[in-house]
């Protein structure tokens, strides 16, 4: 009865209220948010209608930016969070690059370049969670950054393509424009995949060689 009594403690009472708040921040649930927005997104994609599925874009894009801003700004940085947001990201990503990549009516976006970006979000996460999982701090650097950008910059104006392709702004079709960024965000990710695999490689090779003079300063240390 005693043992019964002291597991039923350990899920009740304040401590499970503040866990609850620490994995329910504002931060958290905008991420969960563009989740659902994701397939509402990949919905009206499938239907055709771009012009909302451009708006709802911008939109979840919008939720990205201030759920960074706030997990900083208010100190609500989390564990979940470092997982959530960018794997969310690459959901929005990954299935906008497949579905424009596989509509019916030719875009910017082909087949290939999809597979790239899928291929890449696939072997970085496999490294950061690897890199991580030994303590090695493999937050995005500015490559990661600027990939995104132009990813979501070519998602977006993609979409804008579909709904008016006779749009023209400063001069510049959006066709034009769709193809200059879509290349753009495909070179940046090609770069920066490489760039963090480089990275990897840099940080395994001075972990083993941290570990090797462990020992060593170690047993100097017993000597003095």
């Amino acid at each position: 009865m005693e043992i019964a009594k002291k597991n039923s403690d350990c899920f009740t009472g304040p401590l499970n209220t503040t866990t609850l708040s620490a994995i329910w921040t504002v931060p958290n649930m905008l991420s969960v948010m563009r989740l659902l927005l994701a397939i509402i997104l990949f919905f009206l994609i499938q239907l055709g209608l771009f012009s909302v599925a451009a708006v709802l874009f911008l939109v979840a894009a919008s939720t990205d930016w201030i759920d960074g801003w706030w997990a900083r700004y208010f100190k609500q940085v989390s564990r979940l969070g470092r997982i959530l947001d960018p794997l969310i990201d690459k959901v929005i990503v990954c299935g906008c690059f497949i579905l424009l990549a596989g509509d019916e009516v030719p875009s910017s976006i082909a087949p290939w370049m999809a597979v790239v970006v899928v291929l890449r979000e696939l072997i970085v996460t496999a490294v950061r969670a690897e890199m991580e999982r030994s303590g090695s701090d493999f937050s995005a650097g500015f490559s990661g950054k600027l990939k995104m950008l132009l990813q979501c910059a070519a998602i977006g104006i993609v979409l804008a393509a579909r709904a008016q392709p006779d749009w023209v702004l400063a001069g510049i079709g959006v066709e034009q424009a769709a193809h200059v960024t879509t290349w753009a965000a495909v070179a940046a990710t090609i770069y920066s995949g490489v760039e963090y695999l480089f990275r990897a490689r840099i940080l395994l090779l001075t972990q083993k060689v941290c570990d090797k003079k462990l020992p060593v300063d170690h047993a100097s240390e017993v000597e003095a």
